[in-house]
């Protein structure tokens, strides 16, 4: 079995196969992009396949992979669509300025979540964000994502240099821990808004006991 995977993995075609893969899993969060980049770069110890090769395709893959995701959102006519009113225009007009504060870093942060870059290219694409910003930010979050993914391969064919599928089972497990982490914190962050929020609406809603003239006063 390792046998050919070592074939396929330092074939002259691999670079290409990441880009495919790569640019697939941009739009199919099904398709192993991550797991593929990890091995490659697993293997990448031995000199074949070359790891910036590697990092190159599968930044290249995603990258395009990403601006056909936007382009299917923005094709959907989601914005023509909808009513001038209501709440899903509210709605909409919300994501969209939220995207326009944001769009970046949330573009970024996205490739890292499982189903996350899909999610957040679509809705860019769908709110009409702009090309030339997405593809400035894409170009950053693809860029990462290909050296994470690369990295964190090579270093697992770095501890086992002499057993490539152990290599790759400890390079896919520190992915699996880190991704793990990411969501935890995003899970306690939001629950931390939760528990948060009524607190900030007793304070704004309620003032505190005071004199009917300095109440007058302050109001003023």
């Amino acid at each position: 079995m390792i046998e050919l995977l070592e074939a396929a993995v330092t074939s002259p075609w691999v670079y290409l196969a990441l880009f495919g893969v790569a640019l697939l899993d941009a739009f199919f969060p099904a398709v192993p992009g991550e797991t593929m980049v990890i091995t490659a770069g697993v293997f990448a110890v031995s000199g074949e396949p070359n790891l910036a090769l590697v990092i190159v395709a599968a930044a290249a893959g995603a990258f395009c992979g990403d601006h056909i995701s936007y382009q299917i959102g923005h094709s959907t006519g989601l914005a023509r669509r909808l009513p001038a009113t209501g709440r899903r225009r509210a709605a909409f007009d919300w994501a969209k300025a939220a995207l326009d504060r944001r769009g970046g870093v949330l573009l970024v942060i996205a490739r890292y979540i499982p189903g996350g870059r899909t999610a957040a290219t679509l809705t860019m694409g769908a709110c009409g964000y702009p090309r030339g910003r997405f593809a400035a930010y894409d170009a950053l979050a693809v860029t990462s994502w290909a050296l994470y993914s690369g990295l964190i391969g090579f270093l697992g064919g770095k501890a086992f240099e002499e057993n490539k599928l152990l290599g790759v089972l400890f390079a896919l497990g520190m992915a699996i821990a880190l991704t793990v982490t990411i969501e935890l914190v995003r899970w306690l962050l939001a629950r931390r808004r939760k528990t948060a929020a009524p607190v900030s609406v007793t304070e704004t809603t309620v003032p505190a006991p005071a004199e009917p003239a300095l109440a007058s006063a302050a109001d003023h």
